[in-house]
């Protein structure tokens, strides 16, 4: 039998709260938010204050929830490359 699929379900308020106050502490920045999904199966946004972050998804996989958080960064937003010594 093959092995199952992982699932994506709708986050509580409860395990949105949980999740945030995890990550403010493990992170160490009381500024996160966690804005939740608007339909199940979709991702929560991750903010920093107002600046977007990342996702964040749930998934339960035999029984077992986890958390997965995607942090997105833009070319755009990394500071100038340094230039090449001579």
């Amino acid at each position: 039998m093959p092995p199952a699929k992982p699932t994506v379900a709708k986050m509580t308020e409860t395990e949105i709260a949980r999740v945030q106050s995890y990550l403010r502490k493990t992170l160490g920045n009381d500024k996160i938010i966690i804005q939740p999904p608007e339909k199940a199966g979709q991702s929560a946004e991750v903010m920093l204050g107002d600046e977007f972050v990342g996702t964040l998804h749930r998934d339960v996989d035999e029984g077992e929830v986890s958390y997965a958080l995607h942090v997105v960064i833009l070319e755009e937003d990394l500071p100038a490359a340094p230039t090449a010594r001579r």
